[in-house]
């Protein structure tokens, strides 16, 4: 029987502005500039925490402590995590573990990817992939084409939702032209175009049903999280109105299932209900309880299923929810991925999953006051990597509260930054990145010209 989890709360997030992977920007360079915001949004110093999670899918071991040896040298411990998509949220995981159980009381968490353009390949061909039988069960039972790997997992389970229940071409089109539209409020996305329904289903065919705009684009980028304790949190009454209670999380791997020959499960659908249940239930809430969510839509019909997992619509009838404007503005029920999602926003893996964090606790604050949800009391975060991990979080505000928007100028005042993050994807000067960096234990050495870089682009 596992103990029961003391509270642990995100009082920190940052991150960069998502881009396309051009080369130009280094994985040192996103990680500082995400971390240093993060620090600075919870208001500590680096001497403060007490253990780091690096997390990234693509670079040599130790990335890490390339990242973390610019905020300072102070012997804590740096863990690397790559687990695939769900790598960000994994290392969130870590992070709410070690203070809930009382290994730290405050944790620091970067995510950072540095990627190659065009689809996801594999590094290492001189041995088995990780997802072989994945492949193998996909190649049984639905074939192989020429699409990128991930489009024809993923499209296929779109091509299953309609065969069981009757979801159409342009239900999947209209979750990536929501997840377009909503991207135009967040300035950390990747994208902000919008388009119509006809657009989007009239871009090149990827992969059925899935067309180009439905698919979300590699990218480069960083975001991060600082999560602490109770004790902690007491110690720093300056940022206690705006601390997140992570209610309820969960991360799950595969069943069985997997390899049920269903095109659905083949792509985490079980593993998902699975640890979406948990979480809901951890955290005392039902789907209907939700107001906001960040799901993992690395592709439009992957946002079908997931909206089935989580039981955000009856069984079989996510495209119904999608029909009447239930995942949007318009309608009454919920807001899905109010950030643009991976579709719009970009997917740099490693961030990925801290990025969904820093969205839903800009809103529970109130400080994403151009794209809030009125009465919001409780948002849910899901990430998911194939081979397969995913992680289902529950946030909310401590004081039960709904959320009510906070201005521009208020949050500016409050946090000493002078604007709002949430609404505004601007930098910070050298006095508060020196404010964060370590002042017992620091290395210009590590740091070489990563601050000069990451400033000469604000």
């Amino acid at each position: 029987m596992v103990r029961k989890a003391a509270p642990a709360y995100v009082i920190g997030v940052g991150m960069t502005k998502f881009i396309k992977p051009r080369g130009k920007v280094d994985y040192t360079e996103l990680g500082f500039e995400a971390g240093v915001k993060a620090m600075l949004d919870a208001q500590i110093n680096y001497d403060e925490v007490d253990q780091g999670v690096a997390c990234y899918c693509y670079g040599d071991s130790t990335c890490g402590q390339a990242v973390f040896y610019q905020f300072g040298m102070t012997q804590i411990p740096v863990y690397n995590v790559n687990n695939n998509c769900s790598t960000g949220s994994t290392g969130l995981n870590m992070a709410r573990q070690a203070i809930a159980y009382g290994a730290a009381d405050c944790v620091l968490v970067v995510g950072f990817e540095k990627m190659n353009p065009g689809s996801l390949q594999a590094y290492f061909n001189d041995r088995i992939n990780p997802t072989m039988t994945t492949n193998k069960m996909m190649k049984e039972t639905r074939g192989v084409t020429n699409a990128p790997g991930a489009a024809q997992l993923f499209g296929n389970a779109g091509r299953e939702y309609m065969e069981k229940f009757g979801a159409k071409d342009e239900d999947f089109a209209e979750i990536a032209r929501v997840n377009h539209e909503h991207s135009k409020r967040n300035p950390y996305s990747q994208f902000t175009d919008e388009y119509t329904l006809e657009q989007v289903m009239k871009s090149r065919m990827i992969h059925s049903p899935l067309t180009m705009l439905q698919c979300c684009p590699t990218s480069d980028g960083g975001a991060a999280v600082v999560v602490c304790s109770q004790e902690f949190l007491d110690s720093h009454p300056q940022v206690k109105d705006q601390a997140i209670l992570i209610a309820g999380q969960a991360m799950a791997t595969d069943s069985p299932e997997l390899f049920s020959k269903s095109a659905m499960d083949l792509v985490g659908f079980q593993m998902s209900r699975y640890a979406g249940q948990t979480a809901m239930k951890e955290a005392g809430i039902t789907p209907k309880d939700v107001s906001v969510v960040e799901l993992h839509d690395c592709f439009s019909a992957n946002e079908m299923c997931v909206i089935d997992a989580l039981g955000l619509s009856e069984p079989g009838k996510a495209h119904e929810l999608v029909r009447r404007g239930g995942i949007t503005y318009k309608g009454n029920e919920y807001i899905i991925n109010p950030s643009g999602g991976l579709i719009s926003k970009g997917h740099p893996l490693g961030a990925t999953g801290l990025a969904q964090c820093a969205e839903l606790v800009w809103h529970l604050r109130g400080w994403a006051n151009n794209r809030l949800k009125e009465g919001t009391k409780v948002c849910l975060q899901h990430n998911l990597g194939l081979g397969g991990a995913v992680v289902v979080t529950v946030y909310k505000r401590p004081d039960g509260k709904a959320v009510t928007p906070v201005s521009d100028a208020e949050v500016g005042k409050k946090n000493g930054l002078g604007y709002n993050p949430a609404t505004q994807a601007k930098g910070f000067t050298a006095e508060q990145c020196d404010r964060v960096r370590s002042q017992k234990s620091r290395s210009d050495w590590a740091l070489q010209d990563t601050q000069q870089k990451v400033q000469a682009r604000f």
